[in-house]
């Protein structure tokens, strides 16, 4: 299904033992256009770093609800590498995190999910399957940061970045939502991302 963004933005997040806390905004790669990561807002529990989730984890979107089933324990994410709130997120960090969890890494194939075209949830075919195709350096980028970014064509800017539209199953961006209004007043239009 998709999802703008924005909307997914204050959901709850419900792990195996309990609500985590809300979805403050997403990490995604400007290589396939997909999100990396869900940065976690939880509250007073995990203070002083940014705890991030993987797609891999994402079971459900409940939109009715308004929550997101998390595949983890809050053991799991207390336990898991910690990332500083002021740091970016770092390659030596994505190896030890995908590493604790025992995922495969995305950027370990020619692929969107690396070996894989969509998330592979089965960890039996994570075992049989050996890492193929050239590796790539992923640019990490926040949705919050990227909001109201110009977007020039060849003959000129037609607005800015007001949002993007998620994929829940596959965790690609599939368009931006461009507002036009110093270009084409009252008008928003929707630009594909072809991952």
């Amino acid at each position: 299904m998709l999802n703008k963004a924005k909307t997914l933005k204050g959901y709850k997040l419900d792990s195996f033992d309990g609500e985590i806390g809300t979805v403050k905004e997403f990490y995604f790669d400007d290589h396939h256009w997909t999100i990396r990561y869900l940065v976690a807002d939880t509250g007073n529990w995990l203070l002083g770093r940014q705890v991030l989730i993987s797609p891999y984890a994402l079971v459900t979107v409940n939109k009715e609800e308004q929550y997101i089933t998390v595949d983890l324990t809050k053991k799991q994410i207390e336990d898991s590498p910690s990332l500083n709130s002021d740091k970016p997120v770092s390659r030596q960090f994505e190896n030890d995190y995908y590493g604790y969890f025992g995922w495969p890494l995305y950027w370990g194939g020619p692929y969107m999910w690396g070996a894989y075209p969509y998330i592979v949830h089965d960890r039996d075919k994570w075992k049989d399957h050996t890492q193929g195709g050239k590796a790539w350096d992923p640019n990490l980028r926040s949705t919050s940061a990227v909001n109201g970014y110009h977007i020039q064509t060849i003959d000129g800017e037609i607005g800015h970045v007001e949002d993007f539209i998620v994929d829940d199953e596959t965790w690609a961006i599939r368009y931006l939502i461009v507002d036009t209004r110093n270009w084409w007043p009252g008008k928003k239009v929707l630009i594909s991302q072809n991952g």
